[in-house]
């Protein structure tokens, strides 16, 4: 089976107030997801944004297609940093704790990157965006991010 999931992050300040935005499409499902944060960075949200939506699949041995505007994630995974950065336990990279998240669910399915240019009118980029700027605009229901927060992962 074939999903295409849609990818978006936002915060308000680097850091400040983030969310992130998912939008995911297989055969005749169509399913949202967001979440807010009361401080994080954009490359976080990025990032969460993949994971989410990874961790939402019911099923394993998909053909997952993520379409996001985030040249760190697409580029990440696509030139295989990611894996080297892995072999070095992530000394000195921001962000272990969600690659670390990214790279358990990655081998559960096929996943391929496609790297859209953001803002430009793509009809589910352009919905992520709103999810992911509504979560982070959303005071009363932000939630700590975690990772970021403690300070051990920037």
């Amino acid at each position: 089976m074939q999903v295409n999931i849609y990818t978006d992050g936002s915060s308000r300040g680097n850091p400040g107030p983030g969310g992130y935005g998912v939008v995911l499409i297989a055969t005749k499902h169509h399913k949202e997801l967001s979440g807010g944060f009361r401080k994080t960075t954009n490359n976080r949200m990025e990032l969460l944004a993949v994971i989410t939506a990874l961790e939402s699949l019911k099923l394993t041995g998909l053909h997952v297609t993520i379409h996001t505007d985030s040249k760190y994630v697409c580029d990440a995974v696509d030139k295989k940093w990611v894996f080297g950065w892995e072999k070095k336990n992530f000394a000195g990279k921001k962000n272990a704790d969600l690659w670390k998240r990214f790279l358990d669910l990655y081998p559960k399915n096929h996943i391929s990157f496609k790297w859209i240019k953001g803002h430009n009118g793509h009809k589910e980029n352009e919905r992520c965006d709103v999810l992911a700027t509504m979560a982070a605009d959303d005071s009363k229901n932000l939630l700590i991010d975690e990772g970021f927060e403690s300070g051990l992962y920037n």
